[in-house]
This record gives C-alpha cells, sequence and structure tokens, in this order.
C-alpha cells in the first residue's frame, strides 16, 4: 500500500505541476513560437510564430484552399498592464483589410499553464514540443462554435549519415540495365545494416545501391543478392512487409518526426512484383504506383533494381491532386534504404537497411523519420 500511495503522490504532483497557474509573462508561453502546419475549413492552415522580443510575439497566418490563399491575419501577443493579450486583424487574398483601420479582434488573457495559454475565445494547448492544438471561439448566426487547430511544428533534424548525390545529366532510363553515364560515375553504398532478425550470411543476403537527381525526380540503383526470392502473398495490400521486397524510406524536407500514418515521409515498399505499399493517415496500407517507378531484372541470386522516385512534401493529401517538390542544388533530402528478405517463412526473417540505429528497437524507419540518414543533392562537377 505504501508503494501505491507513494506513485499517487507522484502522479499527483505531477498533475499539479502542470496545472500550476504561471506568471503571465512571455518567456512562459515561449513554446508556442516556431512555423506550425495543420488543416481547418477544408484547407491548409499555416501559423509562424516569433520569439518573444521587444514585449511582445508576432504571427502570421495563412488559409489555403485547392491551392489558392483565402485569407491572411497577423497576430500579436504583447504585454499590458501585468497581463498579456492577443490581437489580431485579418485580410482578404489580396491584402484588403477585413477590419477598420483602428479596429483589432482583441483576445485577453485569463490564465497561463506550463502547456496552455488560455485567452478569451482563444486557447492553446501544448502536445509535445512538434504538436500544439489551438482552439478558437468562432460566432456567427448568434452561435458560437469552438474550432480545433491541430498543429505539428518542423524541427531540424541534426544531419546524419550524409551522402552527397550527383546530378545526373540526362534522365536514367528506368530498363533494369543501368548503362547511363551517371551510374558508372557514382560510388556504391552499403546496405549492411540488421535491424531485424537472426545475423545473415553474404550467400544468404547482399546489398548496395547508388543514387542520382534530376530535377524531377530522385533515382535509385540497387543491387540485391538473394538466394531465395519470395513472394507468397499475392493480394498486394496483405502482409507486403513479409515477403522479399524493396523498401525506400524518404522525407522530402529532412525535418525528421513521426510519419506512422501521416505523409511527413514516405516508407515506399516496392514489391517483386512492382507494386509500391506505404500505410496511409487511414492507418491502412494503400498504394502508391504513381510515386515509384521501377524495373527489376534478376539473373541468377542477383536483382538490379532500377527505381524513379518523385517527391512529396508534407501538404500531400490522398484524395487530392498533389504536384511533386521539384529538386534542386544544395536541397537536403532524409532517406535510408532497407530489403525485407524472407526465404520460406511465415514471416520475414531479416529486414536490412542502409543507416544505423541506435538502440534495441532498430525497426523504426516506418514511423519515425529521425531515423533517415541525409543526402545533399549536388551538380555533376562537384
Amino acid at each position: 500500500m505504501r508503494y501505491i500511495s507513494f506513485f499517487l503522490l507522484i502522479f499527483s504532483f505531477s498533475l499539479f505541476a502542470q496545472d500550476k497557474i504561471l506568471e503571465p509573462k512571455l518567456q512562459n508561453i515561449a513554446w508556442i513560437s516556431g512555423t506550425w502546419h495543420g488543416e481547418a475549413f477544408g484547407g491548409q492552415t499555416e501559423e509562424i510564430w516569433s520569439e518573444p522580443a521587444g514585449d511582445s510575439m508576432m504571427a502570421t497566418f495563412k488559409l489555403t484552399v485547392d491551392g489558392k490563399v483565402q485569407f491572411y491575419e497577423i497576430e500579436i501577443i504583447r504585454e499590458i498592464e501585468n497581463s498579456l493579450i492577443l490581437q489580431l486583424k485579418h485580410f482578404n487574398n489580396d491584402l484588403k483589410g477585413w477590419e477598420t483601420k483602428g479596429e483589432t479582434v482583441d483576445f485577453p488573457l485569463k490564465y497561463i499553464t506550463q502547456t496552455k495559454a488560455v485567452f478569451e475565445g482563444m486557447s492553446f494547448e501544448k502536445v509535445s514540443d512538434s504538436e500544439m492544438n489551438v482552439y478558437v471561439d468562432i460566432k456567427e448566426k448568434g452561435k458560437t462554435e469552438t474550432v480545433k487547430f491541430k498543429y505539428k511544428k518542423k524541427i531540424k533534424k541534426p544531419t546524419k549519415q550524409l551522402i552527397k548525390v550527383k546530378q545526373a545529366r540526362i534522365n536514367p532510363i528506368i530498363d533494369g540495365v543501368a548503362d547511363e553515364d551517371i551510374w558508372n560515375t557514382s560510388e556504391w553504398l552499403p546496405i549492411n545494416q540488421l535491424w531485424l532478425g537472426s545475423r545473415y550470411t553474404k550467400d544468404d543476403f547482399e546489398g548496395r545501391y547508388k543514387l542520382a537527381w534530376m530535377s524531377d525526380a530522385l533515382f535509385l540503383l540497387a543491387e540485391i543478392k538473394d538466394d531465395i526470392l519470395i513472394d507468397n502473398e499475392k493480394a498486394p495490400l496483405k502482409a507486403w512487409w513479409d515477403d522479399d521486397c524493396l523498401e525506400i524510406f524518404v522525407d522530402e524536407d529532412n525535418s525528421g518526426g513521426n510519419h506512422q500514418y501521416n505523409h511527413n515521409a514516405f516508407a515506399y515498399h516496392i514489391a517483386l512484383d512492382g507494386n509500391v505499399v506505404d500505410m496511409s493517415p487511414e492507418k491502412s496500407g494503400k498504394l502508391y504506383n504513381s510515386h515509384i517507378k521501377s524495373k527489376r531484372i534478376t539473373t541468377g541470386n542477383t536483382s538490379i533494381w532500377e527505381v524513379k522516385i518523385l517527391l512529396f512534401d508534407d501538404s500531400y493529401h490522398d484524395n487530392q491532386e498533389n504536384t511533386p517538390v521539384k529538386l534542386t542544388h544544395n536541397k537536403n533530402i532524409g532517406f535510408a534504404l532497407a530489403y525485407c528478405d524472407n526465404d520460406n517463412s511465415e514471416h520475414r526473417e531479416n529486414f536490412i537497411g542502409s543507416v544505423k540505429v541506435e538502440g534495441d528497437d532498430k525497426n523504426r524507419g516506418w514511423i519515425d523519420a529521425n531515423i533517415f540518414g541525409t543526402l545533399r543533392l549536388i551538380n555533376s562537377e562537384n
């Protein structure tokens, strides 16, 4: 009973610490600062808050629906009379204001805790260092509706396993032959990190790869030596990870972070039949064949995979038209490559990757883009 009482005491103290009212100072809400992205009103929202400085914090807000800006906001939080006040103005997409010249929409502060900043009609809730909820009361036709904005913030990921990728002079033809000049001048890189399963021998698996880029796509050449190729499950969206497949992890802006059920990054499984599967925001497998073009040629126990990869940013939405990102010199991309190896078992026996993953749980690439390495795109002559 003493152990239970001690646990309850610690738990209660933790809740009290989170709910403790803090002084109405800007430094106590500095966690609001940063670039936040979310979805609301049928479109994408962006809210950028500055660090506290000059007794104020400043923000810009933008709502984009179907690729067109609907409206903007300018917001400030400033110290006034030993408290804080949030003030904002709205603007059309042509910067014509909603409010009159001297008019602002004001939200006086009610209270601050370690995880909340509550104003009259608007509140901020810290979920984690990279997640925040904003609640706004919207009055229309005599009724008040509270709209919730779920935001995520990009936190710069440390550069790890930096690989410089040369630009190709012409687009490689995806035919599995790999006879273009860029493949003759690029270096082979190893796939040799055991992420899951027991140790393997070179007779069982050996892998390496090369990379190139053009403005429209990233290109991959992989050489996989595998003594047994397994494609037991013919349904492409059923246990796709248990058959032999090449898996490409790509994070367009190298921001890292969680991507388990969102498109902050992608984990493309390329099956032996060419189907491309990743987990969707609906928490189920989905075909993304339009993102990847590949060709595999197998001779004996050696498979050559030639792949063209279109890159999409984290505004990608499954149910709307999306435009691939154009690649440019000096761009950083989060990247890892892996191979699921199965030799006649019910489940895959090994999962071998291209980057070293710290800790006991190394099978985190499908969830955590922080484990990816970093590609830096460079010109051919560099």
